[in-house]
């Protein structure tokens, strides 16, 4: 065992609705703090001084400086494995291009797929391994990663092996979700579901066994998959087994009850959830994600984050990290900024890329600071957990743990 601390302020985030409005007098502070930490797990959190008189032997691991410690960040939405970059197209876009005009000019998606397919796995590995480095420095312990960016059975693969070397060379906790469904490839001959169905029988098959993915995604939208095609891909992931999470009402509005019908873990997105998506999200047990990267990135509006909470939703925050609408791939300068326009309270920000983001992968074992929860937890050198979200990005964690062993230090 060993005790860590003492620290400034502890931010439990203990003792919070899962869904809903949070306020901030709802959260829990322990003042000059310990953690003690046994195999992983946090075994107690409390007064550093009681800790550390009732285990006179313990180890321990002291902070000397002036440190806020809270669980470390989840983020559930990024596709960070990926060739090439897209600054061409945001130049464009800041220009006046329009998507078609983009995509036209030899940009959009497709430059990207071509770019990644031209990647090796263990080239697109290293790529993945050093966006995760980047997400470490921010304070995520956990994060998701997406394939979708080679659109072939071959290259989705490949994606696919990467992500899941990339698993094995970094300390944090690293979810892969399989987007082949991100959109029908032009090079492949055939219908949108006749795409879908060579996914299915292709693909499926193997996610688990060769690639530990157990979650899949669709893209539904008119640019990519239509509600029906979403159903029937949806239904056939569902009757497999998999883990479901979807791309919804990002430009028209509808495919988020795709995700209510099918008992998917979160629907992302959102800009263009209306009524009707809202009190269907609220109502069932879907994680609303709200991805205010890509509207920063397309410079369009933001998901009605107020409207989902209000009306009793589970939000969570993630960054969509991605080459083409949501580039910047800082979590919590997002979730700052989306806080201002859509009148967030600090707790509700917080619990968006915490437990709540966790919720949206599937994970009870993280994103609170209490016994029997796995010890990633992150300091800021602050002495008001408040600083944190003020900053707005600018203020980044000083130490990250996971697992109980501290795995980074700002330099």
């Amino acid at each position: 065992m060993k005790l860590i601390g003492p620290f400034t302020q502890i931010l439990t985030m203990r003792n919070l609705p899962m869904k809903g409005t949070i306020k901030d007098e709802q959260l829990e502070l322990i003042e000059n703090g310990g953690i003690i930490v046994e195999n992983g797990f946090i075994r107690q959190v409390g007064n550093y001084k009681q800790l550390r008189e009732q285990n006179p032997a313990i180890e321990l691991e002291e902070i000397n400086t002036e440190q806020v410690v809270l669980p470390g960040f989840v983020d559930s939405h990024t596709h960070i494995c990926y060739g090439g970059n897209r600054a061409k197209d945001f130049a464009m876009r800041l220009n006046g291009k329009t998507y078609l005009e983009i995509a036209e000019s030899g940009g959009g998606i497709w430059s990207t797929v071509t770019q990644t397919r031209s990647k090796s796995p263990d080239e697109l590995k290293d790529i993945t391994l050093h966006h995760i480095d980047k997400l470490i420095a921010q304070g995520i312990t956990t994060a998701e990663v997406k394939s979708g960016y080679a659109l072939s059975v071959e290259g989705e693969k490949n994606m696919l092996q990467a992500i899941g070397m990339a698993k094995q060379e970094t300390p944090i906790e690293v979810v892969t979700t399989f987007l082949g469904a991100h959109m029908k490839p032009k090079d492949f001959e055939g219908s949108n579901r006749d795409y879908l169905e060579h996914l299915v029988q292709e693909i499926f098959p193997v996610l688990r066994k060769e690639y530990q993915c157990n979650r899949v995604d669709i893209f539904v939208e008119q640019s990519a998959f239509s509600i029906e095609e979403g159903d029937y891909y949806m239904n056939e992931a569902k009757k497999q087994g998999f883990e479901l999470t979807i791309h919804a009402d990002q430009f028209t509005a509808g495919a988020s009850q795709l995700a209510v019908k099918y008992q998917a873990l979160s629907a992302d997105h959102l800009e263009f959830s209306g009524k009707d998506e809202i009190m269907a999200l609220s109502q069932s047990d879907v994680v609303a994600t709200v991805l205010p990267g890509a509207s920063i990135g397309l410079g369009m509006q933001y998901a009605p984050a107020r409207k989902l909470l209000d009306a009793n939703c589970c939000v969570s925050i993630a960054s969509d990290w991605n080459p083409g609408s949501a580039p910047m791939g800082n979590l919590l300068t997002q979730a700052s900024i989306l806080a201002t326009f859509e009148k967030l309270s600090m707790a509700e920000v917080l619990s968006a890329i915490t437990f709540r983001a966790a919720k949206a992968l599937n994970f009870s074992d993280r994103g609170i600071i209490s016994e029997q929860k796995i010890g990633d937890f992150i300091s800021f050198s602050t002495s008001d957990f408040r600083n944190i979200i003020y900053e707005q990005g600018q203020l980044q964690p000083t130490n990250v743990w996971k697992d109980g062993r501290l795995i980074y230090t700002k330099k």
